[in-house]
């Protein structure tokens, strides 16, 4: 098989791919060889913008053969393909000049944009689903269950989902608190963090300094780290009591703490359970002094 040595994007992910379209060809159907043969042949920035369908269109396939193909080269899924190629854009392209071609490409026509929002959060979460394990989300769980207090750490993008998980285990009477401080100011809410405690990490791939600090100061007093982040899995999973994966975005079009909030809506779903009781309670006292806060004409309407 005769792989080009085409392709836009710098060494790193496209040239990774090639290798295993090499390694593992005799292994693809023909369909699966298909696709395979576009991918290293098409311009990367093409197969970074899309879809597993229209990848599936262009190969004669459907997105379930895409799907197969990249799983036999080693890939969890489309996403983590787009990845690998978007790091090569992210290390040789200014921000300013990848949002320029995501614009080029999406175009202004309304139909095509939410296309391409849908179809790159549907591919993220399909992943999630795949990449989820129950022996990893067990033992968050459980790190959540018996913690005395939960901290909740997220910045940037990844705020919303540490925020929400913060807030939601509140008011199922667990006690926590979010956090959101960089640099000299992370230090002030660490020096609350204690044993029996938990940290609970939302970062997909940028190995933040303030991370370091987080896990080792848990581990010197005594509190347990869960990580919730796609490329930094390796980096902090020999120092994590739990991984758990959250594909990022590949391409910017959806936000970055999508996957993370589904995850953190797995782990309350969970926490729920185990204590049917005290979230029930605790639901019935939050909407009791919501209806403090109405107005005396708000609450008729609402009991009416």
């Amino acid at each position: 098989m005769n792989i080009p040595e085409t392709g836009s994007a710098a060494p790193g992910g496209i040239t990774r791919l090639r290798a295993r379209v090499r390694d593992r060809w005799d292994e693809l159907s023909a369909s699966e060889r298909g696709v395979a043969q576009y991918l290293v042949s098409a311009p990367a920035e093409q197969v970074m913008f899309a879809s597993a369908q229209q990848l599936g269109s262009a190969t004669g396939t459907s997105n379930a053969t895409v799907v197969r193909a990249l799983q036999r080269l080693g890939y969890a899924g489309l996403p983590a393909l787009k990845r690998e190629l978007a790091a090569d854009f992210t290390a040789t392209e200014a921000p300013d000049v990848r949002l320029a071609k995501r614009i080029a490409h999406v175009g202004k026509d309304l139909h095509k944009i939410c296309d391409e929002v849908f179809d790159e959060a549907g591919e993220r979460i399909d992943q999630c689903r795949r990449l989820a394990e129950t022996e990893s989300l067990a033992r968050a769980v459980t790190v959540l269950a018996e913690a005395r207090e939960v901290f909740c750490y997220g910045v940037a993008a990844c705020e919303p989902a540490a925020r929400h998980l913060a807030r939601a285990l509140g008011r199922i009477g667990r006690r926590a608190r979010f956090v959101g401080d960089t640099g000299f100011t992370l230090a002030d809410p660490l020096l609350w963090l204690g044993q029996g405690d938990a940290v609970v990490i939302f970062q997909p791939g940028r190995p933040l300094p303030e991370l370091t600090l987080l896990v080792e100061r848990a581990r010197a007093v005594g509190a347990k780290v869960v990580f919730v982040t796609d490329a930094l899995s390796e980096t902090f999973g020999d120092r994590a009591d739990a991984v758990l994966l959250a594909p990022d975005t590949p391409t910017g079009n959806t936000n970055e703490a999508l996957t993370g909030l589904i995850v953190a809506d797995i782990l309350l779903l969970a926490l729920t359970t185990l204590d049917e009781t005290s979230a029930v309670e605790h639901s019935h006292q939050l909407n009791a002094l919501r209806e403090q806060l109405l107005a005396p004409g708000e609450q008729r309407v609402r009991r009416g």
